[in-house]
């Protein structure tokens, strides 16, 4: 898995191929369809991803999962229970 801060698994997702999106780990949050919003609230609080913030799920992940990739909650729980997590 290479998940977005976001909880996206970049290399399942469809606009790496279509847009040739590069994921926000390497954009640092410059999407080519503009700038996350939940990169850079991960980013202002210094956490590697939504996962570690202590307001996890937010109202703002949840409505994004809402609209397009709704693992990305799941995947981030995933993510915390293994013992070397980001």
């Amino acid at each position: 898995m290479n998940l977005s801060v976001c909880g996206i698994d970049c290399d399942l997702c469809k606009h790496r191929e279509e847009d040739g999106c590069l994921g926000c780990s390497v954009t640092k949050g410059k999407q080519f369809w503009g700038n996350c919003d939940l990169y850079a609230c991960c980013n202002r609080k210094n956490l590697p991803h939504c996962g570690k913030c202590e307001g996890f799920p937010c109202k703002m992940l949840k409505e994004w999962a809402a609209q397009a990739n709704p693992e990305r909650i799941q995947n981030l729980i995933d993510l915390n229970k293994k013992p070397t997590n980001l």
